[in-house]
């Protein structure tokens, strides 16, 4: 399998129609195939190296299986070149290594969490990140998710023991514009400085404040409160949300 494949760019359009604002330009990038499933079981692997992905903020490692098998994972804080990786229900308890939440004793920090068993990890993969294992019976595991909610897994889904590395990720500053051009990311207008006809937020004598009940998006939605969808899947594994308002 080719770990890496140049990544098509569609500046934010889909069939020539502009779908997401504000993108476009960008320098090339090859997409890195990121093994979040960690398919090769009970086969120790060995850190090769630790490389930047352009498409995340987490940093990422090559590792080699015994069986000759290389692939990509998202890198966990302290990963050294060298150190032996394992996805096992056997694993040991190091960080790195993939386990089911019910082999992850209450406690441990966790990352790159499935959310139903068998998908790959889709939750806690962003620089720094990290998760808790909150408690756990026969039937379900309580994880306490980097936003300070808590919510219900099953225990048969896995997770990776480990923060996700590049933490000081979110204190680096783009020092010119450019810095944005590179990445895809072209300047946003505020809505104030625009006319009537471009913007809710438009027009007025000088500078004008919004001047409605609540901010909008340039095609009249709410853009302020709770915007989370009220029957989303997930409501009914939340056992406690995530602190809102003023701290």
């Amino acid at each position: 399998m080719k770990l890496k494949t140049l990544l098509k760019k569609h500046s934010g359009r889909s069939g020539g129609k502009l779908t997401v604002r504000h993108q476009g330009g960008r320098s090339k990038r090859f997409l890195r195939t990121i093994d979040t499933k960690r398919n090769l079981r009970d086969i120790w692997a060995v850190v090769e190296a630790l490389e930047y992905d352009p498409n995340r903020n987490a940093g990422i490692a090559r590792i080699l299986y015994e069986n000759g098998t290389r692939s990509y994972i998202i890198a966990p804080d302290n990963l050294k070149e060298g150190a032996k990786v394992i996805a096992s229900t056997e694993a040991p308890l190091e960080i790195g290594n993939f386990l089911p939440l019910s082999k992850i004793p209450v406690g441990f920090g966790i990352s790159n969490i499935e959310i139903k068993p068998g998908f790959g990890g889709q939750i806690a993969r962003g620089a720094g990140i990290v998760a808790f294992v909150f408690g756990k019976d026969e039937n379900q595991v309580l994880v306490k998710m980097p936003s300070g909610e808590v919510r219900k897994f099953d225990p048969n889904c896995w997770a990776m023991i480990g923060q996700i590395g590049n933490i000081d990720d979110k204190n680096k500053k783009h020092t010119k514009a450019g810095a944005s051009r590179w990445r895809g990311i072209r300047p946003t207008v505020r809505g104030v400085a625009m006319h009537p006809h471009a913007h809710p937020h438009g027009g007025g004598e000088g500078r004008s404040r919004v001047g409605l009940k609540y901010p909008k998006t340039p095609w009249g939605k709410k853009a302020v409160g709770k915007t989370r969808f009220k029957k989303r899947y997930s409501n009914s594994l939340i056992i406690e949300g995530r602190p809102r308002g003023k701290k």
